[in-house]
């Protein structure tokens, strides 16, 4: 099947976990959906990915929005067309003020890009004396960072058989727990989800310290 059928069922892929992880309970729900490298693909792609997006936004935003999700877009939007830009804000505003889950976009957006951005945005406080170089730590930094506002993610999950990062959420990811699966992102099912939260369920989570530090005693 040509690749544009594959970004339409992954559409729908899409669909599915933002109900599923919904209802699971999940707070913050960020996807990839176009990375900053992904403007290397062959031009017909680009524009119909493009598109899809387009008209994803305008078939969906209502819909998201009746379930009380926020939508959130972060990346570097001066590249996409003026129309798509204001869908974006279009979408965002609409859903601004829902309680439920958050589900951020990525959307021409690279970790190195925010990394470097955060870095441009403390430099220029320095320069304008809001804050000193010795104020700057990795607390100070983060916040500076595109998701600056919301918890690190627990979970990571890439499909596909793909086992790397791609250039997503460099810094925050530094201690998310990994979720590689071999299942190709148009067939990643409710199925598929619930085998990567079984699994997530699983791990310990030690963050640098030992597992007797972090382990909890049954209560009787």
């Amino acid at each position: 099947m040509p690749r544009s059928f594959g970004h339409r069922k992954g559409v729908e892929a899409t669909r599915r976990c933002v109900e599923f992880f919904a209802t699971a309970g999940v707070k913050y729900l960020t996807l990839f959906a176009f990375s900053s490298e992904n403007w290397n693909r062959p031009e017909d792609e680009v524009s119909n990915l493009m598109e899809l997006f387009m008209r994803s936004l305008q078939r969906y935003t209502d819909e998201l929005h009746d379930q009380g999700l926020r939508i959130r877009f972060i990346g570097n939007r001066d590249q996409f067309s003026a129309k798509l830009c204001q869908q974006i804000e279009q979408s965002e505003v609409k859903t601004e003020s829902n309680r439920g889950m958050t589900v951020c976009i990525a959307a021409n957006y690279g970790g190195q890009w925010d990394i470097v951005n955060a870095a441009r945005q403390l430099a220029t406080r320095v320069q304008e004396g809001d804050i000193s170089i010795a104020d700057i730590d990795a607390q100070q930094f983060a916040s500076e960072l595109v998701l600056g506002d919301v918890p690190d993610p627990d979970l990571f999950i890439r499909t596909g058989g793909e086992q790397r990062i791609s250039n997503f959420l460099l810094w925050q990811l530094a201690y998310t727990e990994f979720y590689f699966c071999d299942c190709l992102w148009p067939d990643f099912d409710e199925r598929e989800m619930q085998l990567a939260i079984d699994e997530f369920q699983r791990r310990q989570r030690r963050f640098g310290k030992t597992g007797e530090q972090v382990e909890v005693t049954p209560e009787c």
